[in-house]
C-alpha cells in the first residue's frame, strides 16, 4: 500500500469512528422539568432563573443545544402524576424535580431516566436513594433539610415569642414526608428544654386550617410551626390570614412565608439549591451518571422577619435577634 493510501484510510478511519461521537455531543439534548409551585409565583419565577443562569454558564442555552420543557405541579396531587407521565413519556434525556411528590410521581413512571431532585426533604426513608453519599439507582440531587432545622424553627419562634406555650405543628399527612412524622420528631426533641407542648395538626384543607389555628389562638402562649410541605406553601394565604386574625406567631420554612406577610421564616436558600442543581444536569448529561453523584445537603439558610406583621401582633423583636436576620421587612 502506498503512503499515501495509508494516511487516507487512517485519516478516513479516524473520521468515522469521531462521528458517532461529534453527532452525540452535537445534538439537542431535552430535559423535562417538574416545578412544586405556580408559574406565576415570584419565588418559582426566581428558582427558574436561578437554574437557567447557572446552566447557560456551562455552556447550555434552552432552545440551541438543549430543549427544556416546563410543568408546574402547584402541590396538586392528580395533577403532579399526570405532569410527571407526559414528560416521562416524552422520553427526554434528564428530568428535574423540584419537591417530595414531584420526585415520587416521576419515579413511579421510571427507573431509568436520570432524575435530579432539588427541595426533597427525606430521600433515604422515601426509598428514592439508598444513601446520600452512594444513591444508586438513576436519582440524585438536593434536600432542603438539615436534622437541626426543626430545633431552629421552634427556638427561633421562643425567641421572637418567648411567651409561646403551645406550638403547633401544621402539615398535610398526604405530601408531607413520612405523613408529618419527619418534622414531628425534630421539632419535639428541642420542646422540653424551651418548655414547650408540641401539638400536630393534620390538615389537608383551609377549612381544616382555620380549625387549628382557631385553636391555637383562643388560649394564651399559642405558637404556630409550618412544615417543609408544598401543600403547605401552596395553603399559605390561608395560614397567613388565620395566624393575623388569631394573632398567633407563625414561624415558616420558606422565605416567601414571611415577605407575604408571615412573621418569620428561615429555611435553606431555595435558588442557590436550583444553581447547584445545574451543575449535576451538566455533568449527567456529560455522562456521569447520577449514582455516582452524592446527595448534598443545602449549605446557605436564611432568616427573614416581618417587622410590620411583628407590630400588628404587639410582638417587640429584640435587637438581637434583629440583627441575625438576613433580611428586614418593614
Amino acid at each position: 500500500m502506498k503512503r499515501r493510501e495509508f494516511i487516507s484510510l487512517i485519516g478516513g478511519a479516524a473520521v468515522a469512528a469521531s462521528g458517532p461521537a461529534r453527532a452525540q455531543a452535537d445534538r439537542v439534548r431535552h430535559i423535562g422539568v417538574l416545578m412544586g409551585y405556580a408559574q406565576s409565583d415570584a419565588d418559582t419565577q426566581a428558582r427558574m432563573a436561578a437554574f437557567r443562569e447557572a446552566f447557560e454558564q456551562l455552556g447550555w442555552k434552552d432552545g440551541r443545544n438543549v430543549a427544556i420543557t416546563y410543568r408546574f405541579g402547584v402541590a396538586e396531587l392528580d395533577r403532579v402524576r399526570d405532569y410527571a407521565k407526559e414528560l416521562v413519556d416524552s422520553n427526554p434525556d434528564l428530568i428535574v424535580c423540584e419537591t417530595t411528590p414531584a420526585l415520587k410521581a416521576v419515579a413511579d413512571h421510571t427507573g431509568t431516566i436520570p432524575i435530579v431532585f432539588v427541595s426533597v426533604t427525606d430521600p433515604v426513608s422515601n426509598g428514592f436513594v439508598t444513601d446520600l453519599a452512594h444513591p444508586g439507582g438513576n436519582i440524585t440531587g438536593f434536600t432542603n433539610f438539615e436534622t437541626t432545622m426543626g430545633g431552629k424553627w421552634i427556638e427561633l419562634l421562643k425567641k421572637i415569642a418567648p411567651s409561646s406555650r403551645r406550638v403547633g405543628v401544621i402539615f398535610n399527612p398526604d405530601t408531607a414526608p413520612g405523613g408529618g412524622a419527619f418534622f414531628l420528631r425534630s421539632v419535639a426533641a428541642s420542646a422540653p428544654a424551651l418548655e414547650v407542648e408540641v401539638l400536630p395538626f393534620p390538615v389537608r384543607s383551609d377549612d381544616e386550617i382555620e380549625s387549628a389555628v382557631t385553636g391555637l389562638g383562643g388560649e394564651p402562649g399559642g405558637g404556630l410551626i409550618v412544615t417543609l410541605d408544598a401543600s403547605m406553601a401552596v395553603h399559605r394565604p390561608a395560614i397567613i390570614a388565620q395566624a393575623a386574625t388569631h394573632r398567633v406567631p407563625t414561624v415558616f420554612p420558606w422565605r416567601f412565608g414571611a415577605s407575604d406577610g408571615g412573621l418569620l421564616s428561615y429555611g435553606a436558600d431555595v435558588p442557590d439549591l436550583h444553581r447547584r442543581a445545574a451543575a449535576y444536569v451538566d455533568r449527567i448529561l456529560k455522562g456521569t451518571r447520577p449514582a455516582d453523584l452524592p446527595v448534598q445537603q443545602p449549605v446557605k439558610f436564611e432568616l427573614v422577619i416581618n417587622l410590620k406583621t411583628a407590630k400588628a401582633l404587639g410582638i417587640e423583636v429584640s435587637p438581637m435577634l434583629l440583627a441575625t436576620a438576613d433580611e428586614i421587612i418593614e
